[in-house]
């Protein structure tokens, strides 16, 4: 999966929400990942994320589009990764990261990926990772 790029539901909301303060910016990183043509992914966490997002910030018509039309290709979660990030948790006492994002932080370690759409500042406090979105374009 290397050269691919994780997508976060935080990217994913800004996008569809033509009224999130990150909506310009996410349009202008979705377009560069685009004519990159780099293949782009979300896991299945990340996809249960995004729809309770999209639920609450859009209603429920947008996120049931967005589950069955979103297009994203979705990569299931291995136990190893989910174990994985149990021990990022268990070590970054100091961090408010949630489950899914420590999932997301192990998928792209194991997986060599080293690009994420985001507007999630707990990525940047991970390091290792290219965050797309926080980064201007």
């Amino acid at each position: 999966m290397t050269g691919s790029v994780l997508w976060d539901s935080s990217a994913i909301l800004a996008l569809l929400d033509a009224d999130d303060a990150d909506h310009a910016r996410a349009v202008a990183a979705a377009r560069a990942i685009a004519s990159e043509r780099r293949p782009s992914f979300i896991t299945n966490y990340v996809e249960a994320e995004t729809h309770a997002l999209l639920l609450r910030k859009l209603g429920r018509a947008i996120a049931r589009e967005w589950l069955l039309t979103g297009g994203l290709t979705v990569v299931p979660v291995l136990p190893a990764e989910e174990q994985r990030a149990r021990e990022i948790l268990a070590r970054h006492t100091d961090k408010d990261w949630t489950l899914c994002d420590a999932i997301s932080f192990a998928v792209l370690d194991a997986r060599h990926v080293t690009r994420a759409f985001t507007f999630d500042h707990h990525f940047r406090e991970y390091g290792r990772i290219e965050v797309l979105g926080l980064n201007r374009i």
